[in-house]
Protein backbone atom coordinates (compact mmCIF):
# COMPACT_ATOMS: atom_id res chain seq x y z
CA UNK A 1 0.00 0.00 0.00
CA UNK A 2 1.18 3.27 -1.15
CA UNK A 3 2.19 6.24 1.65
CA UNK A 4 -1.05 8.42 0.07
CA UNK A 5 -3.01 5.08 0.25
CA UNK A 6 -2.30 5.55 3.76
CA UNK A 7 -2.54 9.05 4.97
CA UNK A 8 -5.85 8.94 3.27
CA UNK A 9 -7.43 5.89 4.96
CA UNK A 10 -5.76 7.91 8.15
CA UNK A 11 -7.81 10.90 7.58
CA UNK A 12 -10.91 8.83 6.93
CA UNK A 13 -10.62 7.12 10.30
CA UNK A 14 -10.12 10.70 11.88
CA UNK A 15 -13.06 12.43 10.02
CA UNK A 16 -15.28 9.26 10.69
CA UNK A 17 -13.78 9.63 14.68
CA UNK A 18 -15.05 13.31 14.74
CA UNK A 19 -18.10 12.44 12.84
CA UNK A 20 -19.55 10.11 15.73
CA UNK A 21 -18.26 12.39 18.51
CA UNK A 22 -20.11 15.41 17.20
CA UNK A 23 -23.48 12.76 16.89
CA UNK A 24 -22.46 11.54 20.15
CA UNK A 25 -22.85 15.06 21.70
CA UNK A 26 -25.73 16.17 19.74
CA UNK A 27 -27.73 13.26 21.03
CA UNK A 28 -26.32 13.71 24.85
CA UNK A 29 -27.12 17.60 24.72
CA UNK A 30 -30.95 17.31 25.21
CA UNK A 31 -30.87 14.89 28.37
CA UNK A 32 -28.12 17.42 29.78
CA UNK A 33 -30.73 20.14 29.31
CA UNK A 34 -33.43 18.89 30.71
CA UNK A 35 -31.37 18.17 34.58
CA UNK A 36 -31.74 20.48 37.18
CA UNK A 37 -29.74 23.53 36.92
CA UNK A 38 -26.87 23.57 38.71
CA UNK A 39 -24.44 26.34 40.35
CA UNK A 40 -20.52 26.94 39.95
CA UNK A 41 -20.15 24.83 42.45
CA UNK A 42 -22.35 21.79 40.24
CA UNK A 43 -24.51 21.35 42.99
CA UNK A 44 -28.57 21.28 41.64
CA UNK A 45 -30.86 24.44 42.31
CA UNK A 46 -34.59 24.15 43.48
CA UNK A 47 -36.72 24.23 40.80
CA UNK A 48 -40.78 23.84 40.01
CA UNK A 49 -40.21 23.19 36.61
CA UNK A 50 -41.14 19.17 36.77
CA UNK A 51 -44.45 20.01 39.02
CA UNK A 52 -45.48 22.50 36.44
CA UNK A 53 -44.72 20.35 33.50
CA UNK A 54 -47.56 18.14 34.97
CA UNK A 55 -49.60 20.64 35.75
CA UNK A 56 -49.78 23.79 33.02
CA UNK A 57 -51.93 21.48 30.61
CA UNK A 58 -54.60 21.16 32.99
CA UNK A 59 -54.76 24.64 33.51
CA UNK A 60 -56.84 26.45 30.61
CA UNK A 61 -57.91 30.42 29.09
CA UNK A 62 -61.31 30.76 28.88
CA UNK A 63 -62.51 33.61 26.30
CA UNK A 64 -66.33 34.51 26.92
CA UNK A 65 -68.47 36.60 24.20
CA UNK A 66 -71.69 38.46 24.66
CA UNK A 67 -73.70 40.80 22.80
CA UNK A 68 -74.20 44.17 24.05
CA UNK A 69 -77.29 46.68 22.92
CA UNK A 70 -76.10 50.50 23.01
CA UNK A 71 -78.48 52.85 24.90
CA UNK A 72 -79.79 55.18 22.94
CA UNK A 73 -80.63 59.03 24.24
CA UNK A 74 -83.64 59.01 26.64
CA UNK A 75 -85.40 61.50 24.32
CA UNK A 76 -85.85 58.87 21.87
CA UNK A 77 -88.34 57.30 24.39
CA UNK A 78 -90.35 60.38 24.02
CA UNK A 79 -93.07 59.52 20.94
CA UNK A 80 -94.32 63.63 20.21
CA UNK A 81 -90.00 63.70 20.22
CA UNK A 82 -89.85 61.49 17.17
CA UNK A 83 -92.85 62.29 15.50
CA UNK A 84 -91.39 65.62 14.97
CA UNK A 85 -88.24 65.08 13.73
CA UNK A 86 -89.80 61.39 11.97
CA UNK A 87 -87.70 58.90 13.64
CA UNK A 88 -88.91 55.09 13.43
CA UNK A 89 -91.04 53.99 15.47
CA UNK A 90 -90.40 51.90 19.02
CA UNK A 91 -90.01 48.67 17.13
CA UNK A 92 -88.29 49.75 14.11
CA UNK A 93 -86.23 51.63 16.67
CA UNK A 94 -85.33 48.46 18.70
CA UNK A 95 -84.08 46.49 14.94
CA UNK A 96 -82.08 49.58 14.67
CA UNK A 97 -80.20 49.99 17.84
CA UNK A 98 -76.75 49.14 17.16
CA UNK A 99 -75.03 46.06 19.09
CA UNK A 100 -71.86 45.26 20.12
CA UNK A 101 -69.69 41.81 20.62
CA UNK A 102 -67.72 42.33 23.70
CA UNK A 103 -65.01 39.81 24.62
CA UNK A 104 -63.21 39.37 28.50
CA UNK A 105 -61.05 36.59 29.12
CA UNK A 106 -60.38 34.29 32.14
CA UNK A 107 -59.08 30.98 33.58
CA UNK A 108 -60.18 27.63 34.13
CA UNK A 109 -58.68 24.43 35.53
CA UNK A 110 -59.63 20.66 33.99
CA UNK A 111 -60.65 18.61 37.11
CA UNK A 112 -62.13 15.54 35.36
CA UNK A 113 -60.32 14.55 31.96
CA UNK A 114 -62.76 11.89 31.18
CA UNK A 115 -65.50 14.03 30.98
CA UNK A 116 -63.90 17.40 30.01
CA UNK A 117 -65.18 19.03 33.24
CA UNK A 118 -63.75 22.76 33.59
CA UNK A 119 -64.27 24.35 36.79
CA UNK A 120 -63.97 28.05 36.75
CA UNK A 121 -65.71 31.54 38.49
CA UNK A 122 -69.23 32.61 37.51
CA UNK A 123 -68.16 35.68 36.70
CA UNK A 124 -66.21 34.27 34.15
CA UNK A 125 -68.74 33.18 31.79
CA UNK A 126 -71.58 35.60 33.69
CA UNK A 127 -74.00 36.65 30.81
CA UNK A 128 -71.80 35.17 28.61
CA UNK A 129 -73.03 34.39 24.76
CA UNK A 130 -70.34 31.99 24.11
CA UNK A 131 -67.75 30.55 25.94
CA UNK A 132 -64.95 29.08 24.44
CA UNK A 133 -61.68 27.16 26.07
CA UNK A 134 -58.02 27.36 24.73
CA UNK A 135 -55.86 24.71 26.03
CA UNK A 136 -52.18 25.12 26.17
CA UNK A 137 -51.06 22.75 23.49
CA UNK A 138 -53.13 25.33 21.13
CA UNK A 139 -56.46 23.55 21.00
CA UNK A 140 -59.96 25.38 21.36
CA UNK A 141 -63.02 24.42 22.30
CA UNK A 142 -66.60 25.51 22.83
CA UNK A 143 -67.88 25.04 26.12
CA UNK A 144 -71.45 24.09 27.49
CA UNK A 145 -72.31 25.85 30.96
CA UNK A 146 -73.09 22.51 33.19
CA UNK A 147 -74.01 25.07 36.08
CA UNK A 148 -73.48 27.47 38.45
CA UNK A 149 -73.19 28.57 41.63
CA UNK A 150 -73.29 32.84 42.47
CA UNK A 151 -73.15 32.58 45.95
CA UNK A 152 -69.77 30.86 45.92
CA UNK A 153 -68.93 32.47 42.67
CA UNK A 154 -68.09 29.07 41.03
CA UNK A 155 -69.12 27.40 37.42
CA UNK A 156 -68.57 24.21 35.96
CA UNK A 157 -67.87 24.39 32.07
CA UNK A 158 -68.02 20.98 29.87
CA UNK A 159 -65.75 20.35 26.60
CA UNK A 160 -66.08 17.70 24.27
CA UNK A 161 -62.05 16.55 24.04
CA UNK A 162 -59.76 14.10 24.55
CA UNK A 163 -56.06 13.83 25.53
CA UNK A 164 -56.85 16.29 28.44
CA UNK A 165 -54.98 16.48 31.91
CA UNK A 166 -57.09 17.37 35.07
CA UNK A 167 -55.46 18.65 38.76
CA UNK A 168 -55.94 16.11 41.49
CA UNK A 169 -58.00 18.18 44.41
CA UNK A 170 -56.35 18.34 48.11
CA UNK A 171 -58.04 18.82 51.13
CA UNK A 172 -57.71 22.56 51.60
CA UNK A 173 -58.67 22.12 55.04
CA UNK A 174 -55.28 20.68 55.58
CA UNK A 175 -53.83 24.29 54.21
CA UNK A 176 -52.00 26.08 57.26
CA UNK A 177 -50.17 29.37 56.92
CA UNK A 178 -47.30 30.00 55.48
CA UNK A 179 -47.40 27.29 52.66
CA UNK A 180 -46.15 27.57 49.63
CA UNK A 181 -48.28 27.62 46.62
CA UNK A 182 -48.00 28.78 42.90
CA UNK A 183 -50.95 30.46 41.15
CA UNK A 184 -51.59 29.71 37.28
CA UNK A 185 -53.74 31.52 35.25
CA UNK A 186 -53.81 34.30 32.26
CA UNK A 187 -53.77 38.03 33.72
CA UNK A 188 -54.76 40.83 31.54
CA UNK A 189 -55.03 38.14 28.72
CA UNK A 190 -51.30 37.40 28.01
CA UNK A 191 -51.50 33.62 28.45
CA UNK A 192 -50.68 31.07 30.87
CA UNK A 193 -48.77 33.28 33.51
CA UNK A 194 -47.24 31.08 36.76
CA UNK A 195 -46.44 32.89 40.08
CA UNK A 196 -45.06 31.72 43.37
CA UNK A 197 -45.71 33.11 46.76
CA UNK A 198 -47.45 31.83 50.41
CA UNK A 199 -50.16 31.28 52.11
CA UNK A 200 -50.92 34.66 54.37
CA UNK A 201 -54.20 33.93 55.92
CA UNK A 202 -57.03 31.10 55.97
CA UNK A 203 -60.47 31.83 56.70
CA UNK A 204 -60.84 35.33 55.32
CA UNK A 205 -64.57 36.75 55.16
CA UNK A 206 -66.31 40.03 55.40
CA UNK A 207 -65.19 41.45 52.06
CA UNK A 208 -68.51 41.74 50.59
CA UNK A 209 -67.13 39.87 47.78
CA UNK A 210 -69.40 36.45 47.90
CA UNK A 211 -71.87 35.51 49.86
CA UNK A 212 -69.98 32.47 51.14
CA UNK A 213 -66.55 34.02 52.49
CA UNK A 214 -63.97 31.54 53.24
CA UNK A 215 -60.79 32.56 51.47
CA UNK A 216 -57.48 31.49 51.40
CA UNK A 217 -55.21 34.47 50.76
CA UNK A 218 -51.63 34.24 49.31
CA UNK A 219 -49.23 36.49 48.04
CA UNK A 220 -48.42 35.02 44.86
CA UNK A 221 -49.20 37.40 42.53
CA UNK A 222 -52.69 37.32 41.22
CA UNK A 223 -54.28 39.96 38.82
CA UNK A 224 -57.44 40.66 36.32
CA UNK A 225 -57.76 37.89 33.92
CA UNK A 226 -56.26 35.31 36.66
CA UNK A 227 -60.03 34.58 37.95
CA UNK A 228 -60.96 30.80 37.70
CA UNK A 229 -57.23 29.62 37.95
CA UNK A 230 -55.63 27.08 40.15
CA UNK A 231 -53.49 27.60 43.11
CA UNK A 232 -51.42 24.88 43.89
CA UNK A 233 -49.45 23.41 46.73
CA UNK A 234 -45.88 21.87 45.78
CA UNK A 235 -47.47 18.89 45.27
CA UNK A 236 -49.60 20.09 41.69
CA UNK A 237 -52.58 19.51 43.86
CA UNK A 238 -55.45 21.76 43.69
CA UNK A 239 -56.14 23.68 46.70
CA UNK A 240 -58.29 27.04 46.24
CA UNK A 241 -59.80 28.55 42.71
CA UNK A 242 -58.13 32.09 42.07
CA UNK A 243 -61.54 34.81 42.94
CA UNK A 244 -60.17 38.08 43.90
CA UNK A 245 -57.95 40.74 44.96
CA UNK A 246 -57.53 44.23 46.58
CA UNK A 247 -56.38 46.36 43.89
CA UNK A 248 -56.00 50.07 44.65
CA UNK A 249 -54.47 50.98 42.14
CA UNK A 250 -55.55 48.54 39.38
CA UNK A 251 -52.82 45.90 39.89
CA UNK A 252 -51.36 43.47 42.06
CA UNK A 253 -50.55 44.11 46.02
CA UNK A 254 -49.60 41.41 47.40
CA UNK A 255 -53.05 40.81 48.47
CA UNK A 256 -55.20 37.95 46.69
CA UNK A 257 -58.35 35.63 47.48
CA UNK A 258 -59.24 31.87 46.79
CA UNK A 259 -61.81 29.95 46.78
CA UNK A 260 -60.76 26.95 49.28
CA UNK A 261 -60.92 23.78 47.00
CA UNK A 262 -63.22 21.60 49.44
CA UNK A 263 -66.00 24.42 49.06
CA UNK A 264 -65.72 24.27 45.35
CA UNK A 265 -65.74 20.65 45.28
CA UNK A 266 -68.68 20.05 47.18
CA UNK A 267 -70.72 22.90 45.09
CA UNK A 268 -69.50 20.60 41.90
CA UNK A 269 -70.66 17.60 42.87
CA UNK A 270 -74.08 19.06 43.34
CA UNK A 271 -73.83 21.08 40.45
CA UNK A 272 -72.91 17.93 38.09
CA UNK A 273 -76.07 15.85 40.08
CA UNK A 274 -78.70 18.51 40.07
CA UNK A 275 -77.54 21.12 37.78
CA UNK A 276 -77.81 23.57 40.78
CA UNK A 277 -76.75 24.19 44.47
CA UNK A 278 -79.32 23.34 47.40
CA UNK A 279 -77.96 24.90 50.33
CA UNK A 280 -79.01 23.76 53.72
CA UNK A 281 -79.92 25.22 57.27
CA UNK A 282 -79.43 25.47 60.74
CA UNK A 283 -81.89 28.00 61.78
CA UNK A 284 -79.86 30.13 64.07
CA UNK A 285 -79.27 33.68 64.15
CA UNK A 286 -75.15 34.16 64.92
CA UNK A 287 -72.84 36.90 66.00
CA UNK A 288 -69.22 37.37 65.65
CA UNK A 289 -67.86 37.23 69.52
CA UNK A 290 -66.74 41.01 70.25
CA UNK A 291 -65.29 42.15 73.56
CA UNK A 292 -68.25 43.64 75.18
CA UNK A 293 -70.13 40.14 74.20
CA UNK A 294 -67.14 38.15 75.95
CA UNK A 295 -67.37 40.08 79.03
CA UNK A 296 -71.35 39.98 79.21
CA UNK A 297 -70.99 36.33 78.90
CA UNK A 298 -68.43 35.50 81.19
CA UNK A 299 -66.44 33.87 78.56
CA UNK A 300 -62.89 33.38 78.69
CA UNK A 301 -59.85 35.87 77.53
CA UNK A 302 -59.40 34.97 73.96
CA UNK A 303 -62.14 32.79 73.81
CA UNK A 304 -63.05 31.95 69.86
CA UNK A 305 -66.27 31.00 68.55
CA UNK A 306 -69.37 31.82 67.07
CA UNK A 307 -72.54 32.81 69.36
CA UNK A 308 -76.25 31.81 68.93
CA UNK A 309 -78.25 35.17 69.19
CA UNK A 310 -81.51 33.22 68.41
CA UNK A 311 -83.42 29.97 67.34
CA UNK A 312 -85.73 29.61 65.05
CA UNK A 313 -88.81 27.88 66.24
CA UNK A 314 -89.45 24.20 64.65
CA UNK A 315 -85.72 24.63 63.04
CA UNK A 316 -83.38 21.91 63.11
CA UNK A 317 -81.20 23.72 65.67
CA UNK A 318 -84.07 23.83 67.91
CA UNK A 319 -84.90 20.27 67.29
CA UNK A 320 -81.68 19.33 68.48
CA UNK A 321 -81.80 21.72 71.55
CA UNK A 322 -79.23 24.64 70.85
CA UNK A 323 -80.25 27.69 72.78
CA UNK A 324 -79.66 31.31 72.48
CA UNK A 325 -76.33 32.29 74.03
CA UNK A 326 -74.83 28.92 72.85
CA UNK A 327 -71.08 29.60 71.73
CA UNK A 328 -70.16 27.24 68.36
CA UNK A 329 -66.61 26.31 68.66
CA UNK A 330 -66.37 23.95 65.86
CA UNK A 331 -68.41 22.13 63.23
CA UNK A 332 -67.22 18.19 62.47
CA UNK A 333 -63.61 18.89 64.50
CA UNK A 334 -63.28 22.33 62.09
CA UNK A 335 -62.87 25.61 64.49
CA UNK A 336 -65.63 28.09 63.55
CA UNK A 337 -63.95 31.41 64.68
CA UNK A 338 -66.36 33.51 62.77
CA UNK A 339 -69.91 33.77 61.48
CA UNK A 340 -68.65 33.66 57.85
CA UNK A 341 -66.94 30.26 58.63
CA UNK A 342 -69.37 29.20 60.45
CA UNK A 343 -71.81 29.48 57.51
CA UNK A 344 -69.72 28.24 54.45
CA UNK A 345 -68.75 25.21 56.81
CA UNK A 346 -72.69 24.46 57.03
CA UNK A 347 -73.15 25.34 53.70
CA UNK A 348 -70.77 22.51 52.16
CA UNK A 349 -72.96 20.27 53.73
CA UNK A 350 -76.04 18.54 51.88
CA UNK A 351 -79.61 19.32 52.93
CA UNK A 352 -80.23 15.71 55.24
CA UNK A 353 -76.67 15.12 56.35
CA UNK A 354 -75.73 15.33 59.92
CA UNK A 355 -73.33 17.91 61.50
CA UNK A 356 -71.56 17.70 65.03
CA UNK A 357 -71.23 21.09 66.42
CA UNK A 358 -68.69 21.44 69.77
CA UNK A 359 -70.62 24.18 71.84
CA UNK A 360 -70.10 26.46 74.95
CA UNK A 361 -73.20 26.56 77.36
CA UNK A 362 -72.40 27.85 80.53
CA UNK A 363 -68.82 27.13 80.66
CA UNK A 364 -68.82 23.55 79.91
CA UNK A 365 -68.54 22.26 76.20
CA UNK A 366 -70.47 19.65 74.62
CA UNK A 367 -71.40 17.98 71.83
CA UNK A 368 -74.70 18.74 69.75
CA UNK A 369 -75.98 16.58 66.42
CA UNK A 370 -77.68 18.44 64.09
CA UNK A 371 -79.66 17.54 60.82
CA UNK A 372 -79.43 19.93 57.81
CA UNK A 373 -82.30 21.49 57.11
CA UNK A 374 -83.72 22.55 53.22
CA UNK A 375 -84.75 26.61 53.55
CA UNK A 376 -88.20 26.12 53.51
CA UNK A 377 -88.50 24.07 57.16
CA UNK A 378 -85.97 26.75 58.09
CA UNK A 379 -87.52 29.95 57.55
CA UNK A 380 -91.01 28.93 58.79
CA UNK A 381 -90.45 25.45 60.45
CA UNK A 382 -93.64 25.07 62.98
CA UNK A 383 -94.18 28.68 63.14
CA UNK A 384 -97.34 30.88 62.09
CA UNK A 385 -95.29 33.35 60.02
CA UNK A 386 -97.31 34.62 56.75
CA UNK A 387 -97.63 32.51 53.07
CA UNK A 388 -97.16 36.46 51.49
CA UNK A 389 -93.57 36.12 53.79
CA UNK A 390 -92.56 32.78 52.13
CA UNK A 391 -88.65 32.78 51.11
CA UNK A 392 -87.41 34.56 53.62
CA UNK A 393 -85.34 33.89 57.09
CA UNK A 394 -86.14 36.10 60.08
CA UNK A 395 -83.77 37.16 63.17
CA UNK A 396 -83.55 39.16 65.87
CA UNK A 397 -82.23 42.04 65.66
CA UNK A 398 -77.98 42.16 67.08
CA UNK A 399 -78.23 46.14 67.41
CA UNK A 400 -81.48 46.81 69.35
CA UNK A 401 -85.56 46.06 68.78
CA UNK A 402 -86.50 44.90 65.03
CA UNK A 403 -86.13 41.77 63.07
CA UNK A 404 -83.56 41.81 60.32
CA UNK A 405 -83.67 39.98 57.46
CA UNK A 406 -81.08 37.69 57.13
CA UNK A 407 -82.05 35.91 53.97
CA UNK A 408 -84.52 35.78 50.66
CA UNK A 409 -84.65 32.09 48.59
CA UNK A 410 -84.44 33.25 45.28
CA UNK A 411 -87.97 33.50 43.11
CA UNK A 412 -89.63 33.39 46.80
CA UNK A 413 -92.91 35.46 47.44
CA UNK A 414 -91.21 37.51 49.89
CA UNK A 415 -88.16 38.48 47.36
CA UNK A 416 -90.72 39.90 44.64
CA UNK A 417 -92.28 41.92 47.90
CA UNK A 418 -89.54 44.14 47.28
CA UNK A 419 -87.61 43.75 50.45
CA UNK A 420 -84.03 43.17 50.89
CA UNK A 421 -81.53 41.38 52.95
CA UNK A 422 -80.82 43.49 55.82
CA UNK A 423 -83.85 45.25 56.06
CA UNK A 424 -84.65 45.77 59.62
CA UNK A 425 -88.58 44.74 60.24
CA UNK A 426 -89.36 47.38 63.28
CA UNK A 427 -93.50 47.30 62.43
CA UNK A 428 -95.94 45.15 61.10
CA UNK A 429 -99.51 45.76 61.11
CA UNK A 430 -99.45 49.04 62.83
CA UNK A 431 -98.12 46.84 65.66
CA UNK A 432 -94.60 47.50 67.08
CA UNK A 433 -91.92 44.55 66.14
CA UNK A 434 -89.00 44.32 68.95
CA UNK A 435 -88.40 40.26 68.83
CA UNK A 436 -89.58 37.43 66.16
CA UNK A 437 -92.20 36.80 69.00
CA UNK A 438 -94.19 40.44 68.31
CA UNK A 439 -93.19 39.90 64.38
CA UNK A 440 -95.49 36.08 64.67
CA UNK A 441 -97.97 37.82 67.05
CA UNK A 442 -98.80 40.67 64.15
CA UNK A 443 -98.52 38.81 61.33
CA UNK A 444 -101.52 36.93 62.33
CA UNK A 445 -103.80 39.85 62.33
CA UNK A 446 -103.88 39.60 58.70
CA UNK A 447 -104.33 36.74 55.79
CA UNK A 448 -104.89 38.60 52.41
CA UNK A 449 -102.44 41.53 52.82
CA UNK A 450 -99.16 42.82 55.61
CA UNK A 451 -98.03 46.23 56.45
CA UNK A 452 -94.41 46.40 57.03
CA UNK A 453 -92.11 48.89 59.06
CA UNK A 454 -89.25 48.85 57.16
CA UNK A 455 -85.46 50.75 58.54
CA UNK A 456 -83.04 50.39 55.50
CA UNK A 457 -79.95 52.02 56.38
CA UNK A 458 -81.57 54.98 58.48
CA UNK A 459 -84.31 55.27 55.80
CA UNK A 460 -87.89 54.52 57.29
CA UNK A 461 -90.69 53.32 55.19
CA UNK A 462 -93.56 51.04 54.55
CA UNK A 463 -94.42 48.17 52.59
CA UNK A 464 -98.00 46.84 51.48
CA UNK A 465 -97.75 43.05 50.10
CA UNK A 466 -101.13 41.61 48.79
Amino acid sequence: MSIKQNRNQYFGLVTGALLGLMLAVLQVQPAVAALPMVDSEGKSLPTLAPMLQRVNPAVVNISTYSTTQFTNNPLLNDPFFRHFFNLPDQRQRQQQTPKKRQQSAGSGVIVDAKKGIVMTNYHVVKNADEVRVSLVDGRSYEAKVVGSDPELDVAILEIDADKLTALAIADSARLQVGDFVVAIGNPFGLGQTVTTGVVSALGRSGLGIEGYENFIQTDASINPGNSGGALVNLNGELVGINTAIIAPAGGNVGIGFAIPANMAKASMVQILEHGEVKRGQLGIGIQDITPDLREAFELNNGQQGVLVSNVLQGSPAEKAGLKAGDVVLEVDGQASESTGKLRSLIGMKRIGESVKLTILRDGKQKTVKVNIGDQQSVVSGDSDLHPLLEGARFENNPDGDGVVIAMLSPNSAAAYSGLRPGDIIIGANKRRVKDLESLQAALRLSKSSVLLQVNRGGALFYIVIR
